[in-house]
């Protein structure tokens, strides 16, 4: 492979200026708009399909699951932004865009579900049902698209404004702060919807989530460009690394993969991505309806699950560049927090035999803890792994790895939900004709 060789850097040239803590915590309001739209997204919209709506869980995985399937765009996502600027920028430009798209498909997606819901109830999987079903599916692919055209542009920005010095410290914040917005969002939703119980209505329900939907994404995208504008004219590196002139005529999508894939160590750390990422996103899809089904919990009460967990991973995402990581070294930590993860589990899974809330709670603050360190180590892994000149494309392929672990696990988790539930009161969800729902006014 000696002769897959990269473009050179240039290093006549004056670097950029490093970055202040007020620019750090400005991109890391980047990471906090996804991680409240993940919320949203996995942890009401989900819960209210399958518990209030009785929707088969399998259908509500497996179409929030498709805006992880469609993951393969990501590298072309990333090849794009290092090789053809949008409106003069490699990677605002498509950040911007990817977020207005991404904000206006969240609002539209919701009001699909309530034909959906309507239509099972009917007339179980007739016709309507399916095409509701594909429709909801393709909306959550069209939302995947459009993460993926800006999420992995704004990580390859991480990669054009540091240098391996400040880069932990950079992971650490900004990955903190996805955990700041999953707080933020999980106490928020859980207030938002503290009316939304047992007894709710299907108007109160809807008219609660659509406007819960319409308000955030509105916010979220006002966010993203207080987070990002101005940064990369200022702080980017990426020009004087990588000769882009030269790059954009020479380096192909095929090429790229194959300096990607050269490195028998990178392609291992594929593997490790893909396996870490599965095992910790196994239950998404399960942990609100288990907290409704085996604790009783509402909807407001189960969302705020997601600020427990958040709370336990921004404490280990925040300590980890700063003073996990110089203290044992990037693999050590890593291997830390998937070890401390995967005690986590068997906690979570005991405080159902009870059951015991505060179990439930304590242990979902300490697999956030754990999954914090094992994330930020494996990202900072990545981070180094990736070659400046090719950045977009390297982190495209990273989020192909982990996104497609994330859809498997997401579409697993809703099999498993099934498969536990099978011969009980919720064994409709398979059946063709359900009984009678919660969509009655």
């Amino acid at each position: 492979m000696s002769h897959l060789s990269v473009p050179t850097m240039v290093e006549s040239q004056p670097l950029p200026p490093s970055l202040s803590l007020w620019t750090m915590l400005r991109l890391g309001l980047f990471q906090a708009s996804l991680g409240v739209m993940s919320i949203l997204t996995l942890g009401v919209l989900n819960r209210v399909m399958i518990d209030e709506l009785r929707l088969p869980a399998l259908l509500v995985a497996g179409a929030i699951a498709m805006h992880q399937f469609v993951a393969p765009v990501r590298v072309w996502f990333g090849q794009l932004s290092d090789t053809r600027p949008l409106w003069g920028l490699h990677r605002s430009g498509y950040i911007w865009l990817g977020s207005a798209t991404f904000c206006l498909v969240a609002s539209l997606a919701v009001r699909l579900v309530w034909p959906l819901a309507a239509s099972f109830e009917q007339s179980g999987w007739g016709g309507n049902t399916w095409l509701y079903a594909i429709a909801l599916g393709l909306s959550f692919a069209l939302y995947g698209v459009a993460i993926s055209a800006s999420s992995t542009p704004f990580a390859a920005l991480l990669v054009d404004v540091t240098d391996e010095r400040t880069r932990p410290k950079l992971v650490s914040i900004v990955w903190s702060m996805l955990m700041v917005g999953i707080v933020i969002g999980g106490i928020t939703t859980g207030i938002l919807l503290k009316s939304v119980g047992a007894e709710s209505s299907l108007p109160e329900i809807q008219g609660s989530l659509q406007q819960l939907f319409t308000v955030v994404p509105l916010l979220v995208f006002g966010t993203i460009l207080l987070a990002t504008v101005g940064v990369e004219r200022r702080y980017s590196g990426f020009a004087e690394r990588s000769q882009s002139r030269d790059r954009e005529d020479s380096i192909t999508l095929g090429r790229a993969l194959r300096v990607l894939t050269a490195s028998r160590q990178t392609g291992f750390f594929f593997g490790f991505l893909a396996v870490l990422t599965f095992s910790l996103f196994l239950q998404e899809a399960i942990l609100e309806p288990y907290a409704g089904q085996v604790f009783g919990f509402s909807v407001g009460q189960s969302s705020q699950l997601n600020a427990y967990w958040g709370f336990g991973t921004l404490i280990g995402t925040a300590v980890t560049g700063f003073l996990v990581v110089p203290k044992l070294g990037k693999e050590r930590t890593a291997q830390v927090g998937c070890g401390l993860s995967a005690l986590c589990f068997c906690l979570i899974i005991a405080a159902g035999w009870g059951p015991w809330p505060s179990l439930l709670r304590s242990a979902i603050v300490l697999f956030g803890l754990g999954a914090g360190i094992a994330t930020s180590g494996s990202i900072i892994l990545m981070l180094d792994f990736t070659l400046a000149e090719t950045a977009g494309t390297f982190i495209g392929a990273w989020g192909l790895a982990q996104a497609l672990s994330r859809a498997v696990a997401t579409v697993s988790g809703g099999a498993i939900l099934i498969w536990a539930n099978w011969g009980s009161r919720q064994k409709h969800w398979l059946l063709a004709e359900p009984p009678c729902s919660r969509l009655t006014p």
